[in-house]
Formats: structure tokens, sequence, C-alpha cells
């Protein structure tokens, strides 16, 4: 007893001192989070201010002379002459008593419901520890983990703070058309399905469903559609006029390099500047075609220079939002309010790419001239004659190349001024002459130059073109008759070799009829000035020049490139204040924002010099924003939604990450495991169990996480535009699967185009052509392929980061009554008529076949079509339904055979079974990818 009364005695005292201890620790922790445990500023300071303050007190405004959005303004004096924020002393911080004051005049935020108790608590203990200030997490590059997870682990870790438990594995059918259409857009081949469900879904079939799929030409042309967004591709040029553009290449060349595997960094840095590259092939330079996919604006009237501008600065925006998930456009007017972003750093941005060629002009130039094989093997036979000359080696003779293919170096007759007699046209059509005229072209690098080459259309004989330098009356280096001739054409007017930068005055005189009126004579596309044709001297000249001149002058093609201006056309930059370009102010040089240079580790002297350089600095491993973006882009393609909602904002104003570390894990593995390799960072994603998972909700997930945020179960989200169309295509069985070349255009109900200015015309594609996938549709920027704006598409006049998912009837209208889509409904019926032996080559051939039609059962058939669909057996309430349908519809036919006739069907049954097929092809699990 005595025992027992000693060792209750102990445990009584081994309990009171576990009290004391934990009443002490708990006493202690509050005591050190009330008065001293750090605060951290990105992630409790920082949405504060932003909350309450930054409206009034950023980058737009700064009231009283204080402002939140930088560290220096934060601490520097007000309009009182003292900082409103004191280090270390919240009491005398004029911040903390404007806070708490009871005076609703006086109390900040103004006008507004106070900050609560806690919330001023938290900024009194922040300033008490000194006030330290913090990066927001996405300017922070991405570090490696101490701890390395997988995609599973990082989830699993979420769900179990939301008190939820993951889903378990879909079933087969469900993943192999999930993962079909996010990889490649499409179903798999039939061979690849059967393999995958005769394993029974098993891990190693799946991992090899997928190796299979991320080899697929197919691939390429399912992620171009997400990337075409962002580079805003279209086939036309935008703006009221909208005139057809040969923009196709680069398309192809973004299918191409999904399709090659290419490393995103290069994927990257020959879009920004492929044209600065060491030896640029082609390929280089259609890839600048991401930023030439800006608009140009043909109407009359408009200032080339003003929307040539816009164009730059849409490449700007363009560059942030796609490649960084930053609104750096807020900037071009005034200091970004939120994000650590000045507004003369807009414009030292802005400077990278105001040197480019392109001026908003119509003939679009600079263009890369899409010469046929034949035409490339006489250019390379023309170089190799000059290469092999003792003159003209291969860089004095390069210029014949770039003449070649590029039309440069050129000036634009749009930038002709000292007019006298002569105008532009239509402000920004061209330079066109009258009798008597002079027209100046400014800085005019004429260093070794012997010839000037221009494009021009004159239908008045008796001319003559006199060309002087530096003044009308300036000294004459050429004379030249000017035919007549009814097109327009190229000529040259060679003069005695020339030295250093010149303005070049062309003067225009002719002596005309007397029944002649005094009217425009001549028009100017552009000209040229470069050197003679080398090795006159040598056998073989004639025959080289002729081949030369003829490859110049042929009409190919060409599509719109990026190319930079020579010396003697460098721009300036300036700010322009409060966004407005005729308010110039301060010249700036070319500058990323400091902010990231700082967080980058970089210094001034490492600051990039061009556009190349500005790539590299892009896609360098401590660029927090270029990985993250396209971790959290493809992730949405894949989930429905990003780690990051707001695709098109990482800032302060951006959703925050749902799960922090695994975006930034898998970051750090896409630039560091992986090399950019964006298959091999797909395969995690989709290897992975939260992908595999199925995607029914249970009413906890509902309660607890609505929108899937935490991925308790796998993704349910509507087909896009482009995956919907193909899917139909594919099985109706008429989908092409022909790639690349120009634009073509499926059915379109006549007089949905408007072209004022052109008369262009939707003309429906022939042949293959009209089923081809959706990629290839050609894209008018102010009349959009109608079916797929009503999915979302995206109307591509800037970059788009995010597709916002709507439901509205219009959908179901298209996809129920849209002419295509019931077309491919007839199509898809006829492979039901037909089944298994169509796909070996029996389809929609008649005779045996045909006759069989009637003798088949409808069940087999509707059981056959909805396996074909998704892989599974038709429940059996979904084939009554079915078959209901088809007794239903076969009778109005057979009692209305006007209907029938209407419908383009030759029997009830037919028609019946065309209902069916688009009622099937209408089922939720079908438009949905579940």
């Amino acid at each position: 007893m005595q025992r027992l009364i000693r060792s209750n005695k102990k445990a009584f005292i081994l309990a009171a001192a576990l009290v004391v201890i934990l009443s002490l620790s708990w006493v202690i922790s509050r005591s050190a989070r009330d008065r001293g445990a750090p605060v951290d500023f990105s992630t409790e300071v920082k949405p504060i201010l932003n909350k309450h303050c930054i409206s009034c007190h950023g980058g737009v405004k700064a009231k009283a002379g204080f402002s939140v959005l930088f560290e220096e303004e934060a601490f520097s004096p007000t309009e009182s002459g003292k900082p409103a924020i004191i280090k270390g002393d919240p009491d005398a911080s004029e911040m903390i008593r404007r806070l708490t004051l009871d005076d609703p005049e006086e109390r900040m935020p103004y006008e507004h419901d106070p900050l609560s108790p806690d919330e001023i608590a938290l900024l009194r203990r922040w300033i008490k520890q000194g006030a330290p200030w913090g990066d927001h997490w996405a300017y922070l590059p991405v570090k490696e983990p101490k701890e390395k997870k997988t995609i599973d682990q990082h989830i699993k870790e979420e769900l179990e703070k939301q008190g939820l438990k993951g889903s378990q594995r879909a079933e087969a059918p469900v993943l192999l058309r999930r993962v079909s259409l996010d990889l490649i857009g499409l179903y798999p081949e039939k061979e690849q399905a059967e393999k995958f469900l005769q394993a029974g879904g098993s891990a190693a079939a799946y991992e090899e469903l997928v190796d299979s799929l991320l080899a697929s030409p197919r691939f390429g042309e399912k992620w171009a559609s997400m990337w075409l967004d962002l580079a805003r591709y279209a086939d036309t040029k935008g703006y009221e006029s909208d005139g057809h553009r040969d923009a196709w290449p680069y398309r192809d060349w973004v299918i191409k390099a999904f399709n090659q595997n290419m490393p995103y960094d290069q994927f990257i840095k020959e879009q920004m500047a492929g044209d600065l590259l060491p030896n640029p092939t082609d390929d280089n330079y259609i890839a600048t075609g991401f930023h030439r996919n800006s608009m140009t604006n043909d109407e009359g009237g408009t200032d080339n220079e003003e929307f040539r501008v816009a164009a730059v600065m849409d490449r700007i925006n363009t560059s942030w939002e796609a490649i960084m998930s930053t609104t750096f456009s807020c900037v071009q007017c005034h200091s970004h309010p939120y994000d650590p972003f000045k507004h003369d750093e807009y414009y030292k941005f802005l400077a990278y790419f105001n040197n480019t060629r392109d001026e908003d002009v119509p003939g679009e130039y600079p263009l890369l001239r899409r010469l046929t094989p034949e035409m490339d093997k006489e250019l390379e036979y023309v170089m190799g004659w000059m290469e092999e000359g003792k003159k003209g080696g291969k860089e004095e003779g390069e210029w014949v190349r770039k003449m070649v293919k590029f039309y440069q170096p050129a000036v634009n007759s749009t930038t002709a001024d000292k007019l006298d007699n002569a105008v532009i046209a239509n402000m920004n059509g061209g330079l066109i002459f009258k009798n008597k005229s002079t027209a100046r072209f400014k800085n005019i690098d004429m260093e070794g130059t012997e010839q000037m080459i221009w494009q021009f259309y004159c239908n008045k004989p008796g001319g003559t073109l006199t060309l002087r330098l530096d003044a009308p009356d300036g000294p004459i280096i050429a004379k030249s008759p000017v035919q007549a001739k009814d097109q327009w054409r190229f000529e040259s007017i060679s003069f005695a070799k020339q030295q250093g930068v010149h303005d070049l005055y062309i003067q225009y005189k002719r002596t005309p009829l007397a029944s002649e009126k005094d009217d425009f004579t001549i028009s100017f596309n552009w000209v040229s000035c470069v050197p003679a044709f080398p090795g006159k001297d040598r056998p073989g000249y004639a025959a080289a020049y002729q081949r030369y001149w003829k490859l110049l002058t042929s009409y190919v093609p060409g599509m719109p490139i990026l190319y930079e201006n020579p010396a003697s056309l460098k721009r300036t930059t300036h700010v322009f204040e409060r966004g407005n370009r005729l308010t110039p102010g301060a010249e700036v040089k070319p500058a990323v924002p400091a902010s990231l240079l700082h967080n980058m580790q970089l210094k001034e002297t490492d600051m990039p010099k061009n556009r190349l350089e500005l790539a590299a600095w892009m896609t360098d491993p401590r660029n927090p924003l270029v990985s993250r973006t396209l971790v959290n882009r493809l992730w949405e393609q894949l989930f429905g939604t990003g780690l990051v909602e707001t695709l098109e904002d990482m800032g302060t104003q951006g959703a925050n990450p749902t799960h922090h570390q695994l975006l930034d894990e898998l970051s750090w593995k896409l630039i560091h495991d992986y090399q950019w390799n964006i298959k091999k960072l797909l395969k995690e994603m989709v290897l992975s169990a939260t992908y595999q998972q199925d995607s029914r909700v249970t009413k906890e997930q509902l309660d607890k996480d609505a929108a899937n945020k935490y991925y308790a179960r796998g993704p349910r989200i509507r087909l896009s535009a482009e995956q919907l169309r193909d899917q139909h295509l594919q099985v109706s069985g008429k989908l092409s699967t022909k790639m690349y070349g120009p634009g073509v255009m499926p059915w379109q109900p006549d007089g949905i185009w408007l072209s004022p200015y052109n008369g262009a015309r939707w003309t429906m594609s022939e042949g293959e052509d009209r089923y081809r996938r959706a990629v290839y549709t050609y894209w008018k920027r102010t009349s959009p392929y109608p079916s797929m704006i009503n999915f979302d598409g995206a109307q591509r006049v800037v970059c788009n980061a995010r597709r916002i998912r709507t439901n509205t009837p219009l959908q179901a209208l298209v996809t129920m009554n849209d002419s295509v889509y019931v077309d491919l409904a007839a199509h898809f019926a006829r492979r039901m008529e037909i089944g298994d032996e169509g796909d070996k080559g029996g389809k929609e051939k008649g005779g045996k076949e045909e006759r069989k039609r009637e003798e088949k059962k409808v069940e087999e058939m509707v059981k056959w079509g909805y396996r074909q669909l998704l892989f599974s057996e038709i429940k059996e309430e979904q084939l009554k339904a079915m078959m209901g349908l088809y007794a239903k519809a076969r009778a109005t036919y057979e009692a209305n055979p006007k209907e029938l006739e209407a419908f383009k069907q030759p029997t009830a049954h037919a028609a019946a079974m065309v209902v069916v097929a688009n009622a099937l092809l209408n089922l939720d699990e079908v438009i949905v990818k579940n």
C-alpha cells in the first residue's frame, strides 16, 4: 500500500512538473510571439499594405509624400519632413498613430474600415523589429529544396492540413482518354488503346502509353495551341482593315519545336532574338515571328510611328505576361502600384526592342522571303560563285544573301521627309511623286555602296530620277531614265563608290504632254543602297548576276520577322511621361528592372546589352519568374487551374500559390535536373498519383474544397475549343493528319466575314483540308472562327495568358446544331453502321456493307459508338435512353419525309442514327475530360 502511495505521489509530482513546464513554454512562446517573433514582410506585412494602404500610398499615388511601394520610399521623409515609419520605434511612427486614431477624418485608411487590432499589432511588432523589408516570393530566385519530395508527397501534406484524403486511381478507360487528350489533344491510336486496356491499365502499361504519346507528332499540335494564345498568333494583321498576313511558318515552327522537345530556354531565346544568333538560320528568323505577331495598322490616315511604338509596347507586355507572369504593362504610365517596378524601367526594357527594322508599313517589312527549294539552290550557287573569287569573299558578298532573303538593308519610302510636290499616300502607304518632285531619306549608310536598288511603280514615260547627297542642290551621284510599265518592279541605279552616312535626296522630273494633268506619276515602296555585285572581272559574272537578279525580283510571299536596324538608323529611347509618346521625357538605355537584377545577385556590369543577352538573362537559372511561369502553365493545362490560379500575374496582386513548395521544387527540377526539358516535366506530372485520381467528388470534398484546389480528386473540366473539335473529327473518321502549311477554312456560314478594305471572303477548303485539326484553322482577328470563340478560344489581339472557362447556352447550340458538328455526327453514324469493319478499310464503301446496314441491331451500333468515345461499355439506362431517342427520331422522319430530305439522309433509319450519334457526341462525359 505504501509503495502504491509513493508511486502515485511520484506520478502526481511528474504530472505537476509537466503542467508547469508546458505552461511556461506556452507563456514564453506567447511572449516571444507578442514581443519579438520575427515578422515576415512578404507573407505578413506586404498583404496588409497592399490591401489597405497602397491604393493611396503606392506607385500611382503617394498622398502626403508617403509610399509603401519601395523600401527607400517607405522610410523617406514625407511632406511633414519626417518619415512615417521610424525603424524600431512604433510609438514615434506617424503611420501607427494614424492607424489608431478615433477621429474618422484623421484615421487611416481614410473613408475605409479600420485595420483590425491584430493587423495593427503585427505592424507594431514589425516596426519594433526594425521594419525589415522583403521581396514578394515570386521575385526571389528558385532555391534548391532542402528536402526533395515527389508531387504526391507535396499534395498529401496539404490534403492532411485540410483534413482531406486523396481519391483512388481512375479506371483504365478514363485514364486512357484523359492522358491522351491532355498530351496530344486527341484519342490514342487504336493499337495503343488496345494494348493499354488489355494490360488492365497497369502502371507499367500506363508509363509506356505516356512515352508513346509524348513521342507522337500530334503532341506538338496540341501544345502549340496553348503557346499560340500567348504569342497572339493570327493569320491577319489586326485593327480595322485586318488584312492577310503570311504568319503560318511561325505556327509550324512552334509545332516542330514542341515535337523536337526543344529545351525551353532555347525555345525562348530563338523567339526573343533568333535574328541575333551567330549565323542565324531561316528557322531562327521564323522563330522571331513571336514578336512580329503584334498588329499592324493599314488604315489610311494613321501614323506609322504611333503604331510602330504600339507594336513595340505589345512586345514588352507579351514578354512579361507570357514568359514571366507579370503585369508589366501597368508600368508604361506610372510605377507599378503593387510590384517593385518603376516607371522608367518600362522604357529601359523597351529599349531592347526599339531598334527592330519594322515600321508598321503595309508591306510589313522586313520579311523572310519564302524561297522555293530550287531558289535556295540558286542562291547557294550565287554565293558559292562569289566565294570562289579573289574579290567578293563571303563577308563582302553577304549583302547579296540579305537582299535576296530579306530585302535588307532597305529604307521604307514612308520615312521620307522634306517633301516637295510629293506626299506619303494615305499618310502611311508609300511615297508618291508628281512632276518636279523631291524627297529626302535621312541617315543612309552609304559606306562602300555603288548602287541604289528600288522597288517602284511608274506608268508614265519620259521621266528621269536624280540622286543627290545631303541637300536638294547637293552633288549629283546618279541620273537614270524611268521607263513606263504598268506594274511594280525593281531597278538598279549605279553610281561611284561612296563613303560615310548621308542624307539621300531623290528628285524626279519629266516633260508631260500638253494634254496631261499634273498627276501623281511614280510610287515608291523602298530604296536600298548596297555595294556593286562583286566579281565583275571574272568569267561567269553575267550568268551569276542574272541568277541573282532573278532571285531578287521574283515574287515569293514572305513572313514578317525581327531584324535589327543598321547603326545609321538606330533610335533613341525616351520615357513617355504618363505613357504618352507625344510627351517624351529623359533618354534611357537598355536595362532590366533593378529589383530583379539585385535579387539575381547580378551587378550593373552584368546588365544585358541587346535582345540576345536579354534572352539569356530571362533564361538564367537565377531568374525567378521564367521557370515558375512555365511550370504553372503546364500544371494548368493538365489540372485545369494553375498552382497559382492567375497565370497572367504571379505578383503581389495575383493569387497565392496553393502549393508553393511544389511549384518551386518543380521549377528547380525543370532547370537543373531536366535541363529545361518540357516532356520530362510533363511525364512527371502525368505519372503522379495526383493526376491519375478518380475525378468523382464526395460530399466532404465538395464541402471542404469545391474548386479542387488541393487535388483530393482528379481533374474534371470541359474540353478546350481545339480538343472538342479535334475529338469530334477523330471519332467521326474524318480527321486529316496532314501537318503544316497555310491556314485552312472549314465550313462557316457566308456573311460572317466582313472585309471592306480588301473584299476577302471565307472560301471553304476542299478535300481533307476541310477536316484538319483546329490548330490549322485560319484565324482572322476581327472575325475568329465562331464555334471556337464560343468555347473560349482567344481572339489573339493581345497576349492571352489564361482562358477563363465559361458555360453558356451557345455552347450547346454549337455542338448540337452547328453544321460542322451535325456533319461530323452524320459521319460518326456511318462509322457506327459499319463498326469495326470500317476501321479495317470498309468505310462508306457501299455495296454489300451498305445492304447490311438495316440488318444490324441498333443497340449494337450504339454500344460500339459509345466504346469509340469512352473506351468502356455504355450503362443500361443510357442505352435505354438512346434507343428511345432512336425510335422517336425514326418515327418523326417516317411521318415527315420532307424533313428527311432537308436533313440530307437517305432513310428514316439513317437520319435517326445521326440524331443518336449527335446525342452521344454531346454526352457530358464526352464534352468533359472526366
